[in-house]
């Protein structure tokens, strides 16, 4: 029985081997089958046409520019056909050039297009694919587009450390971030609700345009600055949406608040989808491992000596290695650009562009782009970030310029960093209030000194009080020039309550006392400010509200006196009012004789006090030590006469 036992099991034991052995066959055969099905498929999927994004996302029926180029993100483009289900939107041509993950359509449109969801269909050996593509009707309304003058005060934001309007989406799109949250160049949570919430208080303050720095995405190492896009055409979810950007803007407009968009057409963050994946060969300059570096050199283009050498440095140079520097003498980039930047101001209803790095960018693109813009957009206003401190120099850049050039900028304004320069210095006391006349004195050189934007501080610069040591007179002598001189005056956030940031960007871009969840004081508010930043806010608010009232001082014409020890004197005057104002820079009081500014005044009004005082006209004028002075001239010799 124990032998049959054992020669049974054994049988078994077989038989169980073998059928493993036949399972494991069939099992073999399947897999090598489904391998097979699969790289077939692949195969076949490979090669399929796939067209899987399309740039700009629509257009405008009736718009002015009406032939455009579309940038089609896909795979397999090569030789591709597409056609239009419309005889009013017309398919050009299209090219593919070198690489078959990109299609360039050029599309036109004729008048007799409407707003309608129109079909593209893509078709080539590879396969088809069809495509909506929105026309949308074309909104005129007179709160849009208006560009922005001396008749405004332009508030700077950045908007990462202003407000925290939305706490849910601090913490979206960070695969990429490498700082931790509010901490030293990490983000901080502000955001385009924050901005929208804080309208009001801006409103009251007497800002009447907003730039905010740029919101589009970037997903970079250090994203929040927003100088890296990674994305052209959408809004970095950090900060919000197209749409809510689009709320902003209107919400603005109905408050009499214009918005500058801050737009950079110079490179772009090392993280775009378009690296190592390039539309043309020569869509950047050089290559990521093969580039030049930023020179930072502004003169090269209006130096009358440079060698070839030095402005293809100043073209081609990256601005830093992880911001690829694009090639705008590319025409399909070029045609990018221009499209991208109507598309925003059509899309969201923007007033104005600030745009960053102007120098380093190719300068006859920059003179078509803006050129493009200001032919559809007349009442839009451009200023162009020129950092350097010679009037001259500033002045080449600036459109209509006396000097000879090879072609107009058509840039309407550049940024005054020579005013801005020379106020950091007086603040600083390197040098005294002469050197602020000296450098206006220097406004012959531009073809319009109301076109300038004039400012003392910005998100890239140490901020005023911090320059000024804490020296409260020499901060408001500062507050004065820009909000009362000439051109469009420019505040940067917390410069109405004196932040006095310095010596790295995370703390000049500091966050605003009350903007977020957990701050202990809230500057926003009367309450919330200390005695310090309540007399700053005061004083702010007051001259903003001067400026607001008297035209005169928005645009009236500027007149100014060389100081005598340390007492500046200028006026605004226009056919109707003549404002003096006075700034005794001395620790000692000062004896003025009215008559030498204006002829025989018998009567003024102190502005800033509310008073009026009746003069004798051979009366000494007493001014208080360091003391800032506006005058209404409401009686003179003139006027008796």
């Amino acid at each position: 029985m124990c032998i049959k036992s054992k020669e049974m099991k054994v049988v078994i034991l077989f038989n169980n081997i073998i059928v493993m052995i036949l399972i494991i066959v069939v099992d073999m055969k399947k897999i090598f089958y489904s391998i097979v099905t699969l790289f077939c498929f692949t195969q076949i999927t490979a090669q399929k046409l796939q067209v899987d994004r399309i740039e700009p996302p629509n257009w405008w029926a009736n718009h002015s520019y009406n032939s455009i180029q579309l940038l089609v993100y896909g795979k397999n483009l090569d030789n591709v056909n597409v056609t239009s289900n419309s005889k009013e939107l017309i398919v050009e041509d299209v090219e593919c050039l070198g690489n078959t993950n990109y299609a360039f359509v050029n599309l036109e449109f004729t008048p007799q297009l409407k707003p309608d969801k129109y079909k593209l269909t893509f078709e080539n050996s590879n396969g088809s694919k069809t495509v909506e593509y929105n026309i949308f009707e074309r909104k005129n309304y007179d709160n849009k587009h208006n560009g922005f003058s001396n008749k405004d005060v332009v508030y700077l934001i950045f908007p990462d450390r202003f407000v925290n309007g939305d706490t849910t989406n601090d913490f979206l799109f960070n695969e990429k971030e490498e700082f931790k949250f509010r901490e030293e160049n990490g983000r901080h949570g502000g955001d385009i609700k924050g901005i929208i919430s804080k309208l009001d208080y801006l409103k009251d303050l007497g800002i009447t345009a907003i730039w905010s720095t740029p919101l589009v995405e970037n997903n970079m190492y250090m994203s929040y600055h927003g100088y890296a896009a990674t994305d052209f055409y959408k809004i970095d979810p950090r900060h919000g949406t197209n749409e809510l950007y689009k709320e902003f803007v209107n919400k603005a407009h109905e408050k009499g608040i214009k918005v500058i968009m801050d737009h950079v057409a110079n490179h772009i963050g090392i993280n775009h989808k378009w690296i190592g994946n390039l539309p043309t060969k020569t869509w950047i300059n050089g290559t990521l491992k093969n580039h030049l570096p930023a020179e930072h050199n502004k003169v090269a283009y209006v130096d009358v000596h440079a060698g070839e050498k030095s402005i293809v440095n100043a073209n081609e140079g990256w601005f830093v290695d992880y911001m690829p520097d694009l090639n705008q003498r590319d025409s399909k980039l070029a045609k990018y650009i221009i499209q991208n930047t109507i598309w925003w101001i059509e899309y969201s209803g923007i007033d104005g562009i600030r745009e960053d790095t102007y120098p380093y960018a190719n300068q006859k693109f920059m003179s078509e782009w803006a050129n493009t813009i200001l032919e559809h957009y007349p009442k839009f206003n451009i200023v162009g970030e020129v950092w350097k401190g010679d009037p001259a120099i500033l002045a080449m850049f600036q459109s209509n310029s006396y000097f000879p050039k090879e072609f107009d900028s058509h840039l309407p304004v550049v940024t005054d960093f020579a005013i801005r320069d020379n106020l950091i210095d007086y603040m600083s006391e390197k040098k005294d209030i002469n050197a602020v006349y000296e450098v206006l004195g220097k406004d012959f050189v531009y073809s319009n000194s109301d076109n300038l934007l004039v400012f003392f501080d910005n998100h890239d610069t140490n901020r005023g009080m911090y320059e000024a040591k804490g020296d409260l007179f020499k901060y408001k002598v500062a507050l004065t020039i820009v909000l009362t001189s000439r051109g469009i005056p420019q505040l940067f956030y917390g410069s109405e309550i004196g932040m006095d940031g310095g010596g790295h960007h995370d703390r000049i871009r500091g966050s605003f006392p009350g903007g977020f969840p957990d701050d202990s004081k809230n500057a926003f508010t009367k309450e919330g400010r200390d005695k310090t930043q309540n007399e700053i806010f005061d004083f702010t608010k007051k001259l903003l509200s001067l400026r607001n009232k008297y035209e005169v001082i928005r645009t009236g014409k500027l007149i100014q006196y060389q100081p005598k020890n340390n007492v500046y004197v200028y006026k605004k005057e226009n056919e109707n009012k003549s404002l003096l104002f006075l700034i005794n820079d001395q620790k000692v009081k000062a004896n003025i004789n009215l008559s030498k500014y204006s002829e025989n005044v018998y009567k003024i009004k102190d502005l800033l006090h509310d008073y009026v005082v009746n003069i004798n006209p051979s009366q000494l004028l007493s001014l208080d030590a360091e003391s800032i002075n506006i005058f209404e001239i409401i009686e003179s010799c003139k006027e008796k006469n």
